[in-house]
């Protein structure tokens, strides 16, 4: 049965519902020539803005062991609540403030409306406190304006005003905290350019900021209304424009509802803002606020410090999970389970080339296809790099069998084995573990079962007249049933029966290979001392190629005394056999 979605029209048409956000008239804007090289001062406002958009907010024992990951991470400003709102965030305060919980190198922030009852509850909040940012905001946006207070500008100015002074009164009265003063106009972004600079520079008279104390002009995006690059014009406008610009700290606050918040941000840092208020991966009202995480480790793969340690990305997002109770995607930038992984076939060919290259290398500089950074630096391993899916190539397998089990499968039989993956991808629709990527392989090669199998063997020692050693084979085996003899010498391969040039390895060379070994068996991830890894070429009697992947024991001549050797046909035969 169909499901029909209808809609007016048949289409979506915006018609004269929706309208252009206006874009800023900024004569030699200079934010687009400009890269950035420092990290910003950060300012997480996961336990005020963040919690209040939960389904169900932080108890006291969530909120603090967010704030104590908060300040590992290297957090110096923290906005810890909105203490007049509510009970629990006024609790919270005083609970950091009497137990002593905030380091002397971290400023807490508190959040006020303009409101003279709301300051000074906040006030009794912080008091007590070594550093505090007291952030007074109000709505500036013409659409709040209008439908909202019904004033007209000057009312906002004056709502405004009245809460800096009030503020600045009762910083006075406690000499022992260290006040810096915060600004927000907020819903900056719906609001005239030259309002926001007539209501900031209104409330600096007030406060009097210098070069020596300054005061933090913080200007939101409390809706993502536009592009970013209009988001950095505003900030570059506000920049040049604002009087007393030596005196305050441009700060933002961007929201996400556009989507594109983290680019917004850098390109207002860009344009000139020095302070980045969000959270960690995002949480926040409707779409979130700006990822801290994210810019921070955009800042960290361009080679510049981020001042924040997320060397641990792992325990910070179960702590930011069980916290917020909300889940990170697992395609979020950095953080999410998939975000290092790949399943496509030519991208996990191109990981494990550029995995190899590094390594072989030398080199500190991270280059690797599709890896922008080295998940080690995130506390991740290399182990989930790659999985199998039924998109996925020979060069993904190949990896999961190297790196997991130290097989290091030459590209033929990677071809060969990737056809019997293949069919069990298509069959499930899902993806293959390397556990069971292991068992298919168990199951395919090392079946005793199979069409060759060694019966018995027994090899022998001869001198020869110019003084140098070889070793005589003489083995019994059973193909398809069939028993026979061969013998052979080393270099000089196994005869008898229909056996021709079985010491012949892939990819040339006498030598046995050293560097991997295989457990047999379940799938254990060891490598077996002193066995080195070989691989033969050979025909079977109506002349289909054979190849063989084994290990040569200890003290042992190569070709011929080897530890679980495996043989198989590439073409209409059981494509291995475990010879014992």
């Amino acid at each position: 049965m169909d499901l029909l979605i209808a809609s007016k029209g048949g289409a979506m048409k915006p018609g004269g519902k929706y309208r252009p956000y206006p874009p800023v008239g900024l004569a030699g804007r200079k934010w687009p020539d400009r890269a950035i090289t420092t990290a910003p001062v950060w300012c997480s406002v996961d336990l005020r803005d963040g919690n209040q958009a939960l389904i169900d907010p932080m108890d006291v024992t969530r909120k603090r062991r967010l704030f104590e990951v908060l300040v590992r991470m290297g957090f110096k400003e923290i906005e810890v609540g909105f203490p007049s709102a509510s009970q629990p965030d006024f609790d919270f305060v005083r609970l950091l403030i009497e137990e002593n919980l905030v380091p002397d190198d971290v400023t807490i922030q508190v959040l006020t409306q303009a409101r003279e009852e709301l300051i000074a509850r906040t006030f009794e909040a912080v008091r007590g406190a070594r550093h505090v940012i007291m952030h007074l905001y109000n709505s500036t946006s013409t659409l709040q304006r209008k439908v909202v207070f019904g004033l007209e500008r000057h009312g906002i100015v004056e709502i405004a005003v009245r809460g800096a002074e009030k503020i600045k009164q009762l910083a006075s009265a406690e000499p022992e905290t260290d006040f810096t003063f915060e600004y927000s106009p907020e819903s900056f972004t719906g609001t005239e350019l030259d309002f926001a600079q007539e209501i900031c520079e209104a409330v600096l008279e007030v406060w009097s900021p210098t070069p020596e104390h300054k005061a933090i002009l913080n200007l939101p995006a409390t809706v993502e209304m536009s592009t970013p690059n209009i988001y950095a014009d505003q900030i570059e406008w506000c920049d040049r424009n604002f009087r007393m610009r030596d005196s305050f700290i441009l700060s933002i606050h961007p929201h996400n509802d556009r989507g594109s918040a983290v680019a917004a941000t850098e390109l207002a840092m860009m344009a000139g803002a020095e302070r980045v208020e969000g959270t960690l991966f995002g949480n926040g009202e409707r779409t979130g606020n700006v990822d801290l995480v994210t810019l921070a480790m955009n800042l960290f793969s361009q080679g510049v410090d981020p001042r924040l340690d997320v060397s641990n990305i792992d325990d910070i997002r179960r702590v930011v999970e069980a916290s917020n109770q909300l889940p990170v995607h697992p395609r979020h930038p950095y953080a999410g389970e998939l975000v290092y992984t790949a399943f496509s076939g030519s991208h996990q060919d191109a990981i494990k080339k550029g995995m190899e290259a590094h390594a072989k290398s030398g080199d500190e500089l991270w280059e690797v296809p599709y890896l922008p950074i080295d998940p080690h630096d995130v506390g991740r391993t290399y182990e989930a790099i790659i999985r199998v899916n039924s998109q996925s190539g020979k060069g993904g397998v190949a990896y999961i069998l190297k790196n997991d089990y130290h097989l290091d499968v030459p590209r033929r039989l990677q071809i060969e084995f990737m056809r019997v993956i293949q069919e069990i991808t298509d069959i499930t629709g899902k993806e293959i573990t390397p556990p069971e990527i292991w068992n298919a392989f168990d199951s395919t090669y090392l079946n005793p079962q199979g069409w060759l199998e060694l019966v018995e063997h027994e090899t022998s020692d001869h001198a020869a007249s110019n003084g140098a050693g070889s070793t005589r084979l003489e083995a019994v085996v059973r193909v398809a049933g069939d028993q026979r003899t061969v013998v052979g010498r080393d270099g000089g391969g196994l005869r008898g029966g229909d056996w021709r040039g079985a010491g012949r390895r892939l990819g040339g060379g006498d030598e046995p290979q050293h560097p991997h070994g295989l457990a047999p068996g379940g799938g254990q991830r060891r490598q077996p001392a002193g066995r080195g890894r070989f691989v033969i070429e050979t025909q079977d009697e109506a002349g289909f190629r054979v190849v063989g992947f084994g290990f040569q024991c200890p003290r042992a001549p190569f070709p011929y005394s080897y530890s679980w050797p495996l043989l198989g046909s590439a073409r209409g035969r059981p494509r291995f056999s475990r010879i014992r």
